[in-house]
């Protein structure tokens, strides 16, 4: 076993230790604290493979957007952040359906490949990959920024009451009008 090899378990095990504090922690300020640590050890994970560009977008994208958006979400929404009686469920109904899908998942990577070698193809370049994803891939590409831009303009939404409701006071828009004034 090589050192590489030594500090890619080192690094999965980081990211699985992460992941399973992210569902498991009460508190979802650090849930997301915990996915920054878990997607930086899988960024890590694909330094290792020597997959550079693909750590880095891990990091620029994953890291540096995703996580930042969701905690200023949370942030701006005024949403509880600590633990809540209230909203707390009894977690082994998710521990059943998630172990089943892993094992299940599990038994079926084994019975796939019965542990025989797969030959891995040519080492991709950045060219290649941004040809594959310009061209293939460019409409989820997309549509995925879209939704993170409605996540946002979402959160900013909820977070100002004064949004969306209508003074009691003031008179009906028809009213308004029918008075000359001006909206």
């Amino acid at each position: 076993m090589t050192g590489a090899d030594l500090l890619l378990l080192a690094l999965g095990a980081v990211a699985v230790g992460a992941g399973v504090l992210v569902v498991t922690t009460k508190h979802l300020v650090r849930a997301g604290l915990y996915l920054v640590v878990c997607l930086g050890a899988l960024a890590g994970d694909y330094l290792v493979l020597g997959a550079e560009l693909v750590a880095w977008v891990q990091v620029l994208i994953y890291v540096g957007a995703v996580v930042v958006l969701l905690l200023f979400a949370v942030m701006l929404t005024r949403a509880p952040i600590g633990a809540s009686d209230d909203l707390d469920r009894p977690g082994w109904p998710a521990a059943l359906i998630g172990g089943g899908a892993g094992l299940g998942l599990s038994a079926l990577l084994v019975d796939t490949y019965r542990w025989s070698a797969v030959a891995l193809p040519d080492a991709g370049t950045a060219e290649r990959l941004g040809e594959q994803l310009f061209a293939s891939w460019v409409l989820p590409f997309e549509v995925l920024s879209v939704l993170l831009l409605s996540a946002l303009v979402g959160a900013v939404v909820l977070s100002r009451p004064d949004i969306g409701r209508r003074n009691e006071d003031a008179p009906a828009p028809a009213e308004e009008l029918a008075a000359g004034g001006r909206r």
